[in-house]
């Protein structure tokens, strides 16, 4: 059985006192949960996280990760970078960082090669936009960002990183794919995986990252290939944050 996953995405918010007001809240919420947790911070805070979440069951991690290792690339923070920090996690290909900042999925391929070869796990997004869907070219569009990381990662090293559906039209919109119309977004990716190894595409954690809150998180992850969520805003508030773990 894969474990269910919860990762918060902050995105560009916080502050220093905000951000202990919200790891405090989640860490005395927390429990037993049966998911496992994590939340991808702002590079500023990585090092309060640290301080903050070090030796409870959260997980930390950032929000991207440079394809290279070290070098002049002014504003690049590099996977060893990140572990310097204590990271686990490094999102990367979020639409936003595809959208803002014209990140090809050949960039978003080498930023999880260098994640993976580093020891970090990288959080691969995919996602169409409205225009897409509405065109009935989701599978092409999703398969192409996912096949791009396919041919740079071996069988072996798909088996250490994680798979997030963003459908661009349904964040921070209101709108959010019915829990039908995202199982058939992640089964497909998950046979596209086991197009080249069945194993890793069985044991892969493919979180949905499409406006999840606490009142469809339940149905939306007990879809077969909805292994949990990828989490915007509701994961600046710890009540929410929790009850969609506590869903999951």
């Amino acid at each position: 059985m894969r474990r269910k996953l919860v990762i918060g995405n902050w995105k560009m918010n916080g502050s220093r006192a905000a951000n202990t007001t919200l790891l405090a809240g989640i860490k005395a919420g927390l429990g037993d949960a049966k998911a496992d947790t994590a939340v991808c911070v702002p590079a500023p805070y990585l090092a309060q996280c640290q301080t903050e979440l070090e030796g409870s069951a959260i997980g930390w991690g950032s929000q991207d990760v440079s394809a290279h290792v070290s070098g002049a690339y002014t504003g690049e923070i590099s996977a060893a970078m990140l572990l310097d920090f204590g990271c686990k996690f490094a999102i990367v290909g979020h639409s936003e960082r595809r959208s803002y900042h014209k990140e090809t999925s050949a960039l978003v391929a080498q930023k999880a090669l260098a994640a993976v070869n580093a020891g970090l796990v990288p959080v691969v997004c995919v996602g169409e936009t409205l225009d897409e869907r509405e065109a009935g070219k989701t599978a092409d569009v999703v398969g192409g960002q996912l096949d791009a990381v396919l041919e740079v990662l071996s069988a072996e090293q798909l088996g250490k990183i994680v798979l997030a559906y963003e459908p661009v039209w349904a964040i921070g919109t209101g709108k959010t794919a019915t829990p039908e119309m995202a199982q058939e977004v992640h089964a497909l990716l998950r046979a596209r995986v086991a197009q080249k190894d069945a194993a890793a595409a069985a044991g892969m954690q493919i979180l949905y990252g499409g406006s999840m809150k606490p009142e469809n998180a339940r149905e939306l992850m007990a879809q077969a290939d909805i292994d949990g969520g990828l989490i915007g805003g509701a994961a600046l508030k710890a009540g929410d944050f929790l009850a969609i773990i506590a869903a999951a």
